[in-house]
């Protein structure tokens, strides 16, 4: 089978100390493509497709792989693996009836992007989706790194001149900042450890007890609360960050601050969204980050491209598994078909 590996083109230009944020990740690093073209696949990379992750064009040829255009590797490959959901540019650019991979998160796209889909006929698989028996082990290790970064982010954005001054850990006879958590599943609870970490104060909520109770044993010293209306309001009224880790996989993520709610919280205080890719949890959130009702918000879709080489490493050690296991057709590796919204061009799975 024939794959094509295009390079990531997407820019979000938010305010300092962020800046421009380009998607730097890539699907497959140099060993993933050895693999891939060991068990007799070829495999054809964009020039530069690896660049921001630290991989050199050599290391692909290295491996295996040729080298081509951007309109080679889309045009040429059965399956195509990007990282970001394709533009309506790089949809004209594929075959009809390719496969086409990538986190799509489909149920907040524009329809004009899911009609030229369909009508060219391509299968659409969201890297999100993919996994069995509840197991989503490529959205998994995205969600690992993002909480692990939220300490990191949050932290810059408390520091002065653009945040309050606060420090995350405070001193002795400082009291810390007060994080607050709203999701208790992956990301919730990777972020929950690593505040801790940090010497936060760090409170969760979540609507599962089951999810609240694992919580408890990963991130030992974060208090954990089931999630009421009331809570909600009394605990970001004091929160000096407020994490939005909720989230339905290929589902529109649920609305949770109103503004009146919002207009409760600590004058300087961060929104952390990590939601914004499936919509976002508050009413005021969009992509970029900036100051909006005195909160600062961020609300970047693709966190995980802050350490694209990281992420890298992580996509292909949970992606390539399953691609291993494609002989002459994606859907069929179960897991795979698991993740499909489009096949052939017909919704099916998650679009239906």
């Amino acid at each position: 089978m024939e794959f094509g590996l295009p390079k990531e083109q997407a820019v979000v230009k938010t305010q300092p100390p962020f800046g421009e944020v380009r998607e730097g990740r890539v699907a497959l690093t140099p060993q993933g493509v050895r693999e891939l073209v060991e068990r007799g696949h070829r495999v054809y990379v964009e020039r530069g497709a690896g660049e921001r992750a630290g991989f050199p064009d050599g290391a692909y040829e290295e491996a295996g792989a040729r080298l081509v255009s951007r309109e080679e590797a889309f045009g040429r490959g059965e399956v195509v693996l990007k990282v970001g959901r394709p533009t309506l540019e790089e949809i004209a650019l594929l075959r009809p009836g390719a496969t086409i991979m990538a986190f799509m998160h489909l149920a907040v796209a524009e329809s004009s992007l899911v009609e030229a889909m369909a009508e060219k006929g391509l299968t659409a698989i969201g890297y999100e989706l993919i996994g069995a028996g509840g197991r989503r082990p490529v959205l998994k290790a995205m969600s690992e790194i993002a909480g692990r970064l939220a300490p990191q982010i949050a932290g810059r954005l408390l520091e002065a001149p653009f945040g309050p001054g606060v420090l995350l850990s405070g001193l002795p006879g400082i009291p810390p900042a007060d994080v607050v958590i709203l999701g208790a599943g992956v990301l919730g609870r990777a972020a929950a450890r690593s505040f801790l970490g940090m010497g936060a104060s760090v409170y969760l909520l979540d609507k599962e007890l089951s999810a609240l109770e694992e919580a408890s044993k990963e991130a030992t010293g974060a208090v954990a609360a089931l999630i009421t209306q009331s809570r909600l309001e009394r605990y970001a009224a004091f929160a000096d960050v407020l994490v939005g880790a909720v989230a339905v996989p290929g589902e529109r993520a649920p609305f949770l601050l109103s503004r009146a709610l919002l207009s409760r919280m600590r004058p300087g205080a961060v929104l952390l969204d990590f939601a914004i890719d499936q919509g976002g949890i508050a009413e005021t959130s969009r992509v970029g980050v900036y100051q909006e009702m005195g909160i600062t918000h961020f609300c970047l879709p693709n966190v995980p491209a802050l350490v694209p080489r990281t992420s890298s490493h992580a996509l292909t050690a949970t992606l390539l598994p399953f691609l291993l296991e494609v002989e002459e057709d994606p859907l069929g590796v179960p897991e795979l078909r698991q993740g499909a919204y489009l096949l052939l061009g017909q919704k099916g799975g998650h679009l239906e």
